[in-house]
């Protein structure tokens, strides 16, 4: 007899990298500022988005501190401690939302030159308004920062699922 594996929901694809130190900022200005996109293939079996958010939380990618050390087989996702994260953490918002969130912390300092809002405009900024659904990772209690977390300025986390192009997406926007 043959034992069917399960379809994974969600397989890793690439993590694109987008580091602001590599554009022309007056000395220092730049922030320390980057986003970091996951992106993954979602299965064709039809989930909710709760079951997908599920799944990306499950996901042994999802356990990056963003802190340098990459992927690692640890409690811990971004600043919090993973078992603080749920799908209710997650709060649904409509892509100029989703896009103000980016844009307003990239431009923070002032506008960024052509070539970084070019590279936003292709990576972040359009396949934001291409998904289906957007999830902005919301405010988490005090509690929930694991034992070295809070160490970004600021951090802004967003789930892109784009059902036609079978694609999920998680978007980290941080300083430090």
């Amino acid at each position: 007899m043959t034992t069917m594996e399960p379809v994974p929901t969600l397989v890793h694809r690439d993590s694109p990298f987008i580091n602001f130190r590599d554009f022309d900022f007056d000395e220092g200005s730049h922030g320390y500022r980057w986003i970091d996109a996951k992106r993954f293939q979602l299965s064709s079996e039809a989930l909710d988005d709760r079951e997908v958010l599920a799944a990306l939380i499950a996901h042994p990618q999802f356990r990056d501190t963003y802190d340098g050390a990459g992927v690692q087989d640890w409690p811990r996702h971004g600043q919090w401690w993973l078992e603080r994260i749920t799908p209710d953490a997650y709060k649904t918002v409509d892509a100029e939302t989703a896009v103000d969130v980016v844009h307003s912390w990239a431009n923070q300092h002032g506008d960024v030159q052509e070539s970084l809002a070019s590279r936003l405009r292709q990576e972040i900024y359009t396949p934001i308004r291409k998904a289906t659904s957007r999830y902005l990772l919301g405010q988490l209690p005090e509690d929930a920062f694991h034992d070295y977390g809070p160490i970004h300025i600021e951090y802004h986390e967003l789930v892109l699922i784009d059902r036609p192009a079978a694609t999920l997406t998680l978007l980290v926007a941080a300083d430090d």
